[in-house]
């Protein structure tokens, strides 16, 4: 009896004990989860951005999302615990019913057996028991673990979601901007401009590549449909606006200093002109007024000048232009060779220029402690590349600059004042930027598929990052570190203004055996061959045709030497027997062109990979050369009839450069031709010693075919004789 008693008593005693140890167990851990979730929603808030205010109001992003999690959770939480703490209160009532009257009927029973000593003793025995019960210890024991566990945890999130260590140091930047003006006799004075502010970081779904993270935006020139348009986007986004749309071609932009206007060169007017676009009211101020071609405006570094190119006199020059038109514009160069795309330096005190004053393009320095022309250094000197698009580095003491090398256009960097350094070859590009830092460089890379803009880190290893990928031709992109106006973004740029095609190729139905005709070129006289060209590809002609006749005031193409050849006229030596004047998708310009005084067509070599093309211009009509249509050559021509002056060397060369850059106004054909997909033929392996293969007058339009499918189109395979592909012999079988 004594022991069931015992029994039962222990249980009792036991269930009290497990109530109230779950009860305060229950409610240090409902605490320790609300200072757990305040403290990861701070620490969320943190990492996001939120600000306590956000927090406090439940919404704003992540933190406010989480705290409505939280609020739910811990209402549900307090609602269960109230349902258990009902049950246990309920269990503990029924269990001191059960044991509690089986101890007084016990305590009933020892009065009658064995009395009150009985008794007292059976108390003292329950009460060394209870006293000395081990789950009381291991109660107190993971009480304490749980309590220390809690407490880590807590100062692990406080260490995790500590504001201050989570906060990037951004460096403060000191560009050593200057305040210079030019007086009378070109002596500039000195003065302090406040740095514009760095933009800040917009926040990514996946980090920006360490090249990158300076961020701000660029600027640059897209060609589309035969029309150069000027487009600008926010570094590290995806989405590029237009930002000019008119019918005339605009190019060569730079940013002014703080990042809020862009100068520019357009030909809106009628007239090459510079002018200036302020971003965030979108007004433009034209800078220039005169007849003569003004182009590749560059700020100083103040943001009180612009430095730009200008052709008077039948010569290109270096001129500056106050931006407030206070003083009219003052002529830095004076050398009677091109000196063109200046680029002025961020301590304000030298102005970079390309020149062919030492017979080939280099690049030069003026300094404005020392005004005259006299006194610039030729810094690259290297009469084997033709350097060009000098850019200064923001601590104006290197140089960037891309030149054509083992025919690969390459980006190269030099000290700005040490002539005899070594240039350091960067990357494969063009027309190369600096980044607002001068960590990475930004630069134009072509390929068959468009250009891409990429950036290459420059004072630390890395790796490049493309930026942009165009389809089409795109140049000259320049970079600031502000940002594009939030307004501007916004809008999503301007529509184009450019139609969806410059031309509609109208073909005919093919006849029954699938092939096509031969449409005539009416108006056009051909001097060696019959004047069609395929039904696929003639409309395209006739559309550039009429497009050269307007940008160089006269019919270029209304005479050619070539168009259709017969399938059975034999090519002169040196010719490729698959030609392709007899796919009726090849035209060839006048020869003869080449000569005269002045020539109508220069040309201008480039060896690109391993084969030489020839860039043609096109002069254009005498009542023109006021400088309504075209602009000047850059470029040195190359002198084909040289070879037969009696110069042994040009003899072998198959020619030379000119002595000077011609004089007058010029279109880029070539550039012209390919807007209109005609695009230039390489020269034969042996053009040097045989004129035939030159192929400065070829131009082609594949439309990716290959010759002999080009041929397809017009013949059926048992017309095409010798041209078609022979069978490879099956190999004879072995006879058992």
């Amino acid at each position: 009896m004594r022991t069931r008693i015992q029994v039962s008593v222990g249980l009792y005693e036991m269930l009290v004990r497990a109530y109230r140890l779950s009860d305060k167990l229950g409610l240090v851990i409902l605490k320790s989860s609300t200072a757990l979730t305040l403290y990861t929603l701070s620490g969320v808030s943190v990492i996001t951005g939120v600000g306590q205010r956000g927090l406090a109001g439940g919404a704003g992003g992540l933190a406010g999302v989480l705290r409505l999690i939280y609020n739910l959770l811990r209402r549900i939480a307090l609602v269960i615990w109230s349902v258990l703490r009902v049950i246990f209160g309920l269990v503990g009532s029924l269990v001191f019913l059960v044991f509690g009257g089986a101890r007084r009927a016990s305590d009933r029973a020892g009065n009658t057996t064995t009395g009150v000593m009985a008794r007292r003793a059976a108390r003292a025995e329950l009460q060394s028991t209870l006293t000395e019960d081990p789950l009381r210890a291991q109660n107190r024991v993971l009480s304490g673990m749980t309590v220390v566990l809690l407490a880590s945890l807590i100062g692990v999130m406080l260490w995790a979601t500590n504001p201050a260590r989570t906060s990037s140091n951004l460096a403060p930047i000191d560009p050593g901007n200057q305040n210079f003006s030019f007086v009378s006799g070109g002596t500039p004075g000195s003065g302090n401009t406040p740095a514009p502010l760095l933009a800040s970081p917009v926040p990514t779904s996946t980090a920006l590549p360490s090249v990158l993270e300076v961020r701000g935006s660029l600027a640059y020139v897209v060609r589309e449909n035969g029309q150069d348009d000027l487009w600008a986007l926010n570094v590290g986004s995806r989405t590029p606006l237009r930002l000019t749309n008119n019918p005339a071609d605009d190019r060569d932009p730079s940013w002014s200093p703080d990042g809020r206007r862009l100068a520019y060169a357009s030909h809106q007017d009628g007239n090459w002109e510079i002018y200036i676009y302020d971003l965030a009211t979108g007004n433009t101020t034209r800078m220039t007024y005169d007849l003569s071609f003004q182009a590749a405006p560059q700020w100083s570094p103040d943001g009180k000048w612009l430095v730009y190119e200008s052709y008077q006199g039948d010569n290109l020059d270096i001129y500056v232009v106050p931006v407030d038109g206070s003083q009219p514009a003052q002529r830095v160069t004076e050398h009677a060779a091109p000196d063109f795309s200046p680029s002025w330096s961020p301590d304000g005190r030298r102005i970079a220029f390309v020149s062919w004053r030492d017979g080939n393009q280099d690049i030069y320095v003026f300094s404005l402690d020392n005004p005259s022309d006299g006194a610039s250094v030729n810094l690259t000197n290297t009469p084997t590349r033709q350097e060009d698009y000098p850019a200064w580095s923001p601590d104006s003491e290197l140089l960037a600059y891309s030149a054509v090398d083992e025919g690969i256009e390459k980006i190269f960097v030099k000290p700005s004042d040490e002539p005899q350094a070594e240039a350091q070859v960067l990357e494969r590009g063009r027309a190369p930027s600096w980044s607002p830092n001068g960590e990475s460089l930004v630069f134009a890379v072509d390929s068959l598929e468009g250009t891409q803009f990429v950036v290459s880190p420059f004072t630390e290893a890395g790796v490049a990052t493309l930026v942009i990928g165009k389809q089409g031709r795109s140049a000259d992109a320049v970079w600031t570190n502000a940002p594009l106006p939030a307004a501007l973004v916004s809008t999503g740029g301007l529509a184009s203004g450019v139609p969806q095609s410059l031309y509609i190729e109208q073909v005919g139905s093919p006849d029954q055996d699938g092939l096509y005709r031969l449409q005539p070129l009416l108006g056009v006289e051909v001097a060696r061959s019959s004047p069609y060209l395929a039904d696929r590809v003639n409309d395209s002609f006739n559309a550039l045709r009429q497009q050269v006749l307007k940008d160089a005031g006269w019919d270029f193409l209304g005479q050619l030497d070539d168009s259709f050849w017969a399938i059975d006229r034999p090519p002169q030596p040196g010719e490729e027997r698959r030609n392709w004047y007899m796919t009726g998708r090849a035209f060839g310009i006048s020869r003869n062109l080449i000569a005269g005084f002045p020539p109508r067509i220069e040309m201008v070599r480039e060896d690109l990979g391993v084969g030489t093309f020839w860039r043609v211009y096109v002069r254009v009509a005498d009542e023109a050369q006021s400088g309504q249509l075209g602009e000047p050559l850059r470029r040195m021509p190359w002198d084909m009839l040289a070879r037969d002056d009696g110069d042994v060397e040009a003899y072998d060369q198959g020619g030379r450069l000119k002595a000077v850059v011609p004089s007058g106004y010029f279109i880029d054909f070539t550039l012209l031709a390919e807007d209109y997909g005609w695009m230039r033929a390489p020269t034969g392996s042996d053009w040097r010693a045989n004129f035939n293969t030159v192929n400065y007058w070829l131009f082609r339009k594949t439309d990716d075919l290959a010759w002999y499918n080009a041929m397809r189109e017009l013949y059926l395979d048992s017309q095409l004789g010798g041209f078609a592909p022979t069978p490879t012999p099956a190999e004879p079988t072995s006879q058992p």
